[in-house]
Order: structure tokens, then C-alpha cells, then sequence
């Protein structure tokens, strides 16, 4: 399983990006969410990843947050949607936004994304009432992750130290808001701990 790609920004298009990993490009089909967010060609990128084995290949999906991943496979444990239909959900509805709309039965809020019809949209809704979380959860863990540089180093680390995807997310997006985009690791990781333990 491969769970997460670090490493070079190589192209993008208007679904997948290419992330040069020590040489390897890997091409990993993505939401334009995340597509928008990984930054500049050549810049470090982190991003978290879903592979995905069918008979006619292997397909890496790829995601800006833990929650969108986790919104992902809850999407595809639908009868219906492949990871090219929760993508396209995904790129028009936010990990918390879907969150909503399942919790209020708005299943045309969920039609708007390309290859959703009514159908498979009341499907989803019904299928997914109470396995997504309250609204407010799924904002906590649709936090976007850090992306490359000290932010996602100390996200590693919170997560190396037993914290929740969740919780260390939370954490270091919050200690990277306080001390600005040019925090380096160290203060980030000290801010994240101590926003973590409250």
C-alpha cells in the first residue's frame, strides 16, 4: 500500500498531478481541490494517497487532507461510485460540505458534481447517513494538511508520536496560522504539541 508521496511536483493536469519521488514519477488522480493547493511546478509536495487494484490496472489517488481521504473511501464503499466519481464529488464539495448535505438528506447539493445523477445521488446520501460524522468533524479532519516543507514534517511527527490524523492536522494547521507560513519545524512541532494536548 502506498500511503503517502513526498517529493518533487513534476506537472500537473486537469485531474492528475506527476510527483517525482527520488527519480520515480508517480501519476496520482486527484480532486481540483487538491490539484489547486499542491503549489508551484518543481516545489516540495506532500500528499497523502489511496492505490487503488482493479483488473484493468492500478490507479494512485491522491488527497490534500486525511479527512478527504477518509471522505473518499466512505464515497467509494457506495455501490456506484468508482474513485473518478468521488473525485469529481470531492472537487465540488469539501469533506464538511458533503458532510452536510448527507446529514440533511440534500442530495441535490451531492447531483452537482459531474456524473452524479439523481439516483446515485439519493444512493449516496442514504448510504452514507451517520458514517461521515457530524459536520463539525468532518471540518476538523477536511483541515487541508499541510503540504511539503516544516508544515508537513511536523505533521509526520505528531503522527509518529501516536496522534490522530485528525488531531495532529488540526494541530499543525492552527500552530501554522499563529507563527506564519515561514515557521521553521522545530517552532511548529513545540506550538502543534501544545495545541494537541489541550
Amino acid at each position: 500500500m502506498i500511503a503517502r508521496l513526498h517529493g518533487i511536483l513534476a506537472e500537473t493536469s486537469a485531474d492528475s498531478a506527476i510527483v517525482d519521488v527520488h527519480g520515480v514519477g508517480y501519476q496520482v488522480q486527484a480532486s481540483a481541490r487538491t490539484l489547486d493547493a499542491l503549489g508551484p511546478i518543481g516545489g516540495d509536495v506532500t500528499i497523502l494517497t489511496e492505490l487503488q487494484v482493479r483488473e484493468d490496472g492500478w490507479t494512485l489517488f491522491g488527497f490534500g487532507s486525511t479527512g478527504e481521504r477518509e471522505t473518499f473511501r466512505a464515497l467509494t464503499s457506495v455501490q456506484g461510485v468508482g474513485g473518478r466519481v468521488a473525485l469529481a464529488i470531492l472537487s465540488v464539495l469539501s469533506p464538511e460540505e458533503l458532510a452536510t448535505a448527507v446529514s440533511r438528506g440534500d442530495k441535490a447539493m451531492v447531483a452537482r458534481a459531474n456524473g452524479v445523477g439523481p439516483k446515485l445521488a439519493q444512493r449516496i446520501v442514504n448510504e452514507l447517513a451517520g458514517k461521515l460524522g457530524s459536520p463539525a468533524l468532518a471540518s476538523a479532519t477536511g483541515a487541508a494538511t499541510p503540504r511539503g516543507g516544516p508544515a508537513a514534517d511536523a505533521l509526520s511527527a505528531l503522527a509518529n508520536l501516536g496522534f490522530k490524523p485528525a488531531e495532529a492536522s488540526a494541530a499543525v494547521s492552527a500552530a501554522q496560522d499563529e507563527l506564519g507560513p515561514d515557521a521553521g519545524l522545530d517552532a511548529l512541532v513545540r506550538l502543534a504539541l501544545r495545541k494537541a494536548a489541550k
